[in-house]
């Protein structure tokens, strides 16, 4: 475990130290949480581990103990994602017949490894925040009728705003609640197993004439969000708001970080301040190094995302196994988990720190508060439900540095090596 209490003393005071001070008078976003996407693969390793191991683990994870890392929110697949051991839907069919009214529907697949583990996550963590998000609706739907790309035909569009109905109330059933959905995982990338291209007109009219009034009508109470991909489109969910009957019915827009940079997210605040932000995805790769990945992600997906309005910050997958599986074909081989999982045993991975960095302190409920911009030393705070100040901050330049955090009447001297990250409590 390398996350630990440090020595505070800052050695010898440099004149010209820079400060970082805390203002709580300036209130922003509050925040839903940090975490993990749970794949089916996650679930099918942990589930797999010995009863003792495991429930360690759990706690672990998502306890608040002293030992414990508080993750606070996850993202589901619905349906398979990528890293999930197969390519399944919830109405699978033999080719050539359609099922409009769902009559097959079924969350099978999930009870098998999913659901279950939820319970045991839920029984730790009861007010833990949980998203779905589709890679791919079932095949009969789609255009090309096959898992990878393809789009959503038209005629489909209510069966599948009933198909995202019955996923939640199902899930319920299970005494699992999703709190948010988004539409489609990355929409633009239609070359992952599974996946689905979606327009922003296509996203609008099935939010607007379809999803929105079938959640109403079955009073769900999940929030629609939409886009859920890379920060260089903002264009596209301001598109969707754009659409005032499509707008009425959105909490807002979720983003990846492939591509672009972290202040898209300000910018479609900018134009719709009254709808919500979420970072939810950023993979860790098998040939990046701990140093450079603990930086680059902290620093842009916990500190930049919250800076620029999200209530999430979520790495992509929470478990894979020492050969990056299970994945699906054409599936990611290089996506790192936070955890590498081999039996009954485990390695933390350079996600869980990036993560816990902000989960074990910052609690689900936590507003951010203002501090100030310090060349070379990115950093973001927040109020705590029980009034602390927690100060994240990385230190970006390739040298150590020394700096003060200064709150009221507190004052703490910081010494932090490059590339190092601090979470400060006050």
């Amino acid at each position: 475990m390398l996350l630990k209490q440090q020595s505070v003393d800052g050695g010898k005071e440099n004149s010209s130290i820079p400060i970082i001070e805390i203002n709580a008078q300036k209130k922003y976003q509050t925040i839903d949480g940090f975490g993990f996407t749970l794949t089916g693969g996650s679930a099918f390793l942990i589930n797999r581990m010995n009863p003792t191991a495991k429930a360690a683990l759990l706690k672990e994870l998502f306890g608040k103990g002293k030992e414990d890392i508080g993750i606070s929110y996850l993202r589901l697949s619905i349906g398979a994602s990528d890293l999930s051991a197969e390519v399944f839907s919830y109405d699978d069919l033999p080719v050539g017949q359609t099922d409009e009214e769902l009559k097959n529907f079924s969350l099978s697949k999930d009870t098998v490894d999913l659901i279950p583990l939820l319970k045991e996550i839920i029984a730790i963590n009861p007010a833990i925040n949980i998203m779905g998000s589709p890679w791919s609706p079932p095949v009969w739907m789609k255009s090309n009728k096959g898992s990878m790309g393809g789009m959503l035909l038209p005629r489909y569009y209510a069966a599948y705003a009933h198909y995202f109905v019955k996923y939640i109330q199902a899930m319920k059933s299970n005494g699992i609640n999703i709190q948010a959905v988004t539409i489609q995982n990355e929409p633009h990338h239609g070359g992952n197993n599974p996946s689905m291209k979606m327009e922003a007109k296509e996203q609008a009219d099935f939010i607007k004439n379809h999803l929105g009034p079938r959640f109403k009508d079955a009073d769900i109470k999940a929030k629609i969000i939409v886009w859920d991909h890379n920060c260089d489109e903002p264009n596209y969910p301001i598109e969707v708001l754009s659409d005032a009957k499509a707008n009425q019915y959105i909490d807002g827009s979720a983003f990846h970080l492939y591509g672009g940079n972290i202040d898209a997210l300000s910018v479609v605040k900018e134009k719709f301040p009254e709808k919500n932000l979420y970072f939810t995805e950023q993979w860790t790769g098998k040939n990046g190094t701990f140093a450079g990945d603990l930086s680059w992600h902290v620093k842009n997906v916990v500190i930049g995302s919250m800076n620029n309005w999200s209530k999430v910050a979520l790495e992509w997958n929470l478990a894979n196994d020492p050969s990056f599986g299970p994945h699906t074909p054409f599936g990611c081989t290089e996506c790192k988990g936070a955890l590498t999982v081999d039996g009954s045993t485990f390695q933390r991975n350079v996600a869980y720190y990036i993560i816990a960095h902000a989960s074990k302190f910052v609690p689900a409920g936590s507003v951010r508060i203002g501090s100030s911009v310090v060349v070379g030393l990115p950093n973001v705070s927040f109020m705590t439900p029980d009034k602390k100040v927690i100060l994240i901050v990385v230190n970006d330049k390739n040298e150590t540095q020394q700096f003060k955090v200064k709150y009221l009447r507190k004052e703490m001297k910081v010494s932090l090596k490059a590339g190092a990250v601090s979470t400060v409590v006050l």
